[in-house]
């Protein structure tokens, strides 16, 4: 039976790093607060020149990382057929990011598709990457998420909930056909949409001539809007739900699973499923202190992690689950 297996990873984020004392310094504040709420101490920035704008760019994150997963998996990079970049911060309206990643790499017109899931979207791309190559269409897909968030947030009082959270930063896979009793054993994904305006951006907005006003700008209708309460409630129990359907479908037990890796959304959340589960902390990824969350590049950012720290063997069985805007969630069960 050909499986769909993770060959290489890799990771990149930006050198400037922004503490929480830092933003205390900016907007209403501290490192306590923050600390108390979200287990995030700091995060990376991308650095900006003297008009505001990043000196690279999100898809450029995309290539670094891809590079270093690419190296890790020892292939000659033209063998990759197609491309799944999860984003929910393109670097331009349209088209999404896959396309300047398959010209940044330098590819032999690889297939490339984005994934505009959100916090989700890593979890939707290994999903899709396993389908593509159990349908023979692929053989060797590489799964990009990466986030340009600092430069949509609110740095003011009105955006102090949210402006807090969230970092810059890109992780790539490599995932092959393989014969090997190994690779993406399940996964599950799910949505509701009843919940998409508690956790979202309105502008700018397709229906709107022109996509955006001065009105929207004067209100902040272009910064991210979150319900914070009622998405940690949400959270919470679907994290731990789709673990629980994942290992279902996979046909093992939470106690055979040698390391969770979710979506770095908030610690509270992870704790708050690792105790549910019972799971020791060592067997579960956190790397939200140092990163804050990168949206789609949180689990592939902690995966890369958890290979270079050793926490990753041959044979190990491995969840990634993610939660976040649409609301959708899912979660991959994988044979390392």
């Amino acid at each position: 039976m050909t499986r769909a297996a993770i060959t290489g990873t890799g990771f990149w984020v930006p050198e400037r790093i922004v503490t929480n004392d830092d933003l205390a310094g900016w907007i209403d504040t501290s490192d306590a607060w923050i600390t108390e709420r979200s287990g995030i101490s700091e995060r990376r920035w991308l650095e900006r020149d003297d008009q505001g704008r990043t000196l690279i760019t999100g898809a450029e994150m995309g290539a670094r990382a891809a590079r270093e997963a690419i190296a890790a998996a020892n292939i000659d990079k033209n063998t990759i057929d197609q491309i799944i970049y999860a984003t929910l911060n393109p670097d331009v309206f349209f088209p999404g990011n896959g396309v300047f990643l398959e010209h940044l790499l330098e590819l032999n017109t690889a297939g490339a598709m984005d994934i505009r899931n959100q916090c989700t979207g890593f979890v939707y791309g290994l999903a899709a990457a396993d389908g593509f190559i159990q349908s023979g269409l692929a053989r060797t897909v590489l799964v990009v998420g990466g986030e340009v968030q600092s430069t949509a947030l609110d740095l003011s009082d009105r955006g102090r909930d949210i402006a807090v959270l969230f970092g810059d930063g890109a992780g790539a896979v490599v995932v092959q056909a393989t014969d090997e009793d190994r690779g993406i054993l399940a996964s599950v994904l799910h949505s509701q949409g009843r919940y998409a305006r508690e956790l979202f951006a309105e502008a700018p907005v397709a229906t709107e001539t022109g996509r955006i006003t001065a009105a929207m700008i004067d209100e902040g209708r272009h910064f991210p809007h979150m319900n914070g309460k009622l998405v940690f409630q949400h959270a919470t129990r679907r994290f731990t739900e789709a673990i629980e359907e994942v290992l279902r479908k996979g046909g093992v037990d939470i106690g055979d699973v040698a390391l969770l890796i979710p979506h770095q959304a908030n610690q509270r959340i992870t704790d708050a499923v690792a105790a549910r589960l019972e799971l020791p902390a060592e067997r579960v990824f956190s790397n939200i202190a140092r990163y804050g969350n990168t949206t789609a590049a949180t689990i592939p950012i902690a995966m890369a992690e958890a290979v270079r720290a050793g926490r990753i063997h041959s044979g190990d069985l491995i969840v990634t689950v993610a939660f976040g805007s649409g609301f959708t969630w899912g979660a991959n069960l994988i044979r390392w």
